[in-house]
């Protein structure tokens, strides 16, 4: 008998694991207690741990999703830096230039997989699906799991059986029929999870958010908005979770900071403690090694990503998100002196150049401080993660409300509420339906300047604007609130251009990502390594198949 965890995984396994920032050699109690014996509270815990677990690696594993859906976005990426090195991995995912080699794919496709396998194996054992209420919780981490599957890939095995036969090899599911069982999942499982919000349990709230963000992108999934009643659906799911036990922070940094435990906008969060569940490295990806000494850090640094200007001119001024968010011009110590940098102030342009035709020189681009970057060698790395917010719950009614056409001046007040923590004045958070309803103020286009430092500016433009996507407005909501949280993509693939079919993600250029005819960039390519090791499986379509010669 083979697990699916032998069968899915195949060869691509080894590799996604030498790029884990987390340990993966995680005890998956093979010899847990027998199915006879009435497990006790903390053995059901230390048990099912690696159900938990594993979501650390899809969202914080290095390639993992928030970096996969930000990165392919256009809000940043990691470019070329000239005299450092990066690009070479990251440059695809800015241009759309996907291929099953890539290791970010084959990282979210083991890491997911892990997570489904823990949980067919828990589920195998009578003495766990026993506790009702633990089984639940199971079985919905195992449609999160599936749902950053099908958000990635769509065409993908589905199997929730942990044992097979010696040969066994999975099939491709229909999309359908993916969905549906995720759907019918939560429908039987939702209400059986516990009401108490417990950072890193799954909650009753949160399987209803899971089940209301399954709605409300199933007729972009499907590239079919005809029938609305999906946003109706996902309205009433989130208004079971907006009836629950949260309120907004006071402020929008108290979302981001070390521990999120007792935080009451936090539905669901993954928490990350020192000594066994480090993962969150943006502190070392974004920062120059001189920065460092701004907050005391020690750690590793490697200034690698780089934020589009185009992207910081949507915030508004006076929206206090922006230095929450973002850290620019000359960097100061915690005495106030300028960080010094090879003889001069280090200073993070705003401007930058390309994505590789030169990249960017080591301090162009400003940085990410998002997340609370502590003093010693920690960074971020040990800083609570949200995943699920009131806010976003709160942005999900206010979307469904739009594409409904109904209580308009609801939609508008729910934004409003959450804008009012960015702004100083009542009179410049509130935000009206029609603006909502209206066109982006992002300055869609090709933007770079492929001039090296001492030469003479060649700028390549063009101008396309965002007047023409449907609610945009409501997508740069969505951009400023919850950008460096793994949502842009989502939300990218979701809004449309106005009178098409043709989404924001693929029919739009920005920095040095140009618009495409074609909408096949919404699915990622099949890892290579899983085509190879299992015939049944077949490539998206818009992407070759390598044939494997070994």
């Amino acid at each position: 008998m083979k697990s699916i965890f032998n069968r899915i995984l195949f060869a691509g396994a080894a590799a996604a694991i030498c790029f884990s920032c987390t340990n993966l050699d995680e005890t998956l109690y093979s010899d847990i207690s027998s199915e006879t014996h009435e497990m006790t509270e903390t053995e059901l815990a230390a048990t099912i741990a690696p159900v938990y677990g594993s979501l650390r690696d899809v969202c914080w594993a290095w390639f993992g999703s928030f970096d996969l859906n930000d990165m392919s976005s256009d809000v940043w990426g990691v470019p070329n830096r000239i005299g450092i090195g990066w690009g070479d991995l990251y440059i695809p995912m800015h241009k759309h230039q996907f291929n099953s080699e890539m290791d970010f794919f084959s990282v979210s496709w083991y890491n997911n997989y892990a997570g489904v396998n823990a949980c067919n194996k828990m589920l195998a054992n009578e003495a766990i699906t026993a506790n009702e209420t633990v089984a639940a919780q199971i079985r919905t981490f195992r449609v999160l799991y599936y749902y950053n599957l099908f958000s990635a890939f769509r065409n993908i095995p589905l199997d929730t059986q942990y044992e097979h036969e010696d040969g066994w090899l999975p099939e491709q599911s229909k999309p359908e029929d993916t969905f549906d069982w995720m759907v019918s999942e939560l429908l039987e499982v939702a209400d059986l999870c516990p009401k108490s919000a417990e950072l890193g349990k799954m909650n009753y709230y949160a399987a209803h958010m899971l089940l209301a963000k399954l709605y409300l992108n199933h007729n972009a999934w499907f590239k079919d908005d005809s029938d609305k009643t999906w946003y109706q659906k996902a309205l009433d799911e989130i208004n079971i979770v907006i009836s629950g036990p949260f309120s907004l922070s006071n402020t929008y940094s108290a979302n981001f900071v070390e521990s999120l435990a007792g935080n009451k906008e936090i539905i669901f969060g993954i928490p990350f403690e020192e000594k066994y569940a480090g993962g969150n490295y943006y502190a070392n990806l974004w920062h120059h090694t001189a920065v460092r000494s701004r907050w005391g850090f020690s750690g590793w640094a490697t200034n690698g990503g780089i934020v589009f200007p185009q992207f910081l001119d949507i915030y508004e001024e006076g929206d206090k998100r922006f230095d929450a968010t973002w850290t620019g011009g000359v960097q100061y110590k915690a005495d106030g002196t300028p960080i010094m940098y090879d003889g001069a102030p280090a200073e993070y342009k705003r401007e930058i150049r390309s994505i590789d035709n030169p990249g960017c020189y080591p301090f162009e681009g400003y940085a990410l401080v998002k997340y609370q970057i502590l003093s010693g060698p920690k960074g971020t790395s040990y800083d609570d993660v949200p995943y699920y917010r009131l806010s976003e719950a709160y942005y999900i009614k206010a979307e469904c409300l739009l594409r409904l056409n109904k209580d308009l001046n609801t939609a508008a007040e729910l934004v409003t509420a959450v804008r009012k923590r960015a702004f100083d004045s009542i009179e410049d958070a509130t935000v009206t339906a029609e603006e909502l309803m209206g066109g982006s103020v992002y300055q869609y286009g090709h933007r770079e300047n492929t001039a090296k430092i001492n030469e003479p500016d060649n700028w390549i433009i063009t101008h396309e604007g965002g007047d023409d996507i449907e609610l945009g407005g409501l997508l740069d909501e969505y951009a400023r609130e919850f950008v460096a949280e793994g949502h842009r993509r989502d939300c990218l693939i979701r809004f449309n251009i106005k009178g098409t079919n043709m989404n924001v993600y693929c029919g739009k250029s920005w920095f040095c990502k140009d618009a495409e005819k074609d909408r096949h960039s919404d699915l990622f390519p099949i890892p290579q390594d899983a085509l190879n090791g299992n015939p049944k499986l077949k490539q998206n379509p818009g992407f070759v198949y390598v044939v494997d010669n070994k």
